[in-house]
């Protein structure tokens, strides 16, 4: 049985001393691709360096996330583009891009305005979105629309709403939503809200080294962890671990075009 971490930061310093273990673990709890986004204009090099350490496993993503957007951010993306586009048979998303006011409402126009540069960048080179939005979903889904119809699709990264914000993000049919370990998590309402969604809309990720999942809660997050997110979805919906790495497999290949 095989899936995918569709999110995970290995190309941080958290990883430097065993990077090589951690995607040795990968693979042997059935990972059989990791995709990894970049966050800053430093980290697409990394990113990028990690994903060619390791080919046919490991995938880029580039893009600028919410939080590292400042009052620079027209200069970050002017110089982030043309990495992008140098690896354009590389690259399988824009992402990790989107809204995040968890914080902080500081830089709220910077961040929409770079959200929507790079909602753009999707659409142009018809790569799929990996959105993280933290108190910000109306704000996103306006800018969202008036896009639609053009977007090719992508992953809202780590859902953890309810039903009806559910509903609302399934409402871009091409998008699918992002589960990862606070599924596993004692109070989250996620049990509960996940068999309200069809398990045609829904990817595996851990967001490692963040949020490990339960039993590994506290410890640093890895993919090889990801088999205890599936495990929990598998219960969620009532079927077999199986039917859960091939659905979620089938959803990474309609939206990433990886076979």
């Amino acid at each position: 049985m095989n899936f995918i971490d569709t999110h995970t930061h290995l190309d941080g310093e958290e990883f430097d001393a065993d990077r090589d273990e951690t995607i040795a673990r990968a693979k042997a709890a059935g990972v059989s691709k990791v995709f990894i986004p970049a966050i800053d204009m430093p980290s697409v090099s990394r990113v990028l360096a990690v994903c060619d350490s390791y080919p046919g496993y490991a995938y880029p993503m580039i893009g600028l996330h919410p939080e590292e957007v400042k009052a620079d951010w027209k200069d970050v993306l002017k110089e982030m583009k043309p990495v992008l586009d140098a690896n354009r048979d590389k690259v399988i998303a824009v992402g990790e891009v989107g809204l995040d006011y968890y914080w902080s409402r500081e830089f709220e126009q910077e961040q929409l305005d770079a959200f929507e540069e790079q909602v753009r960048w999707s659409v142009e080179y018809r790569l799929p979105l990996m959105i993280h939005c933290r108190k910000g979903q109306n704000e996103m889904v306006r800018l969202l629309r008036r896009y639609e119809k053009d977007l090719p699709g992508g992953v809202f990264h780590c859902f953890t709403g309810n039903e009806k914000e559910a509903a609302e993000l399934l409402s871009f049919d091409k998008f699918v939503l992002g589960i990862g370990g606070v599924l596993t998590f004692k109070k989250s309402h996620l049990p509960e809200v996940l068999p309200t969604i069809p398990l045609d809309r829904v990817v595996l990720e851990t967001d490692s080294p963040y949020m490990a999942p339960v039993p590994m809660r506290g410890k640093r997050n890895e993919s090889a962890y990801v088999a205890y997110v599936l495990k929990r979805m598998a219960e969620c919906y009532g079927v077999r671990e199986e039917q859960v790495a091939e659905a979620t497999n089938d959803n990474v290949k309609r939206v990433f075009s990886i076979s």
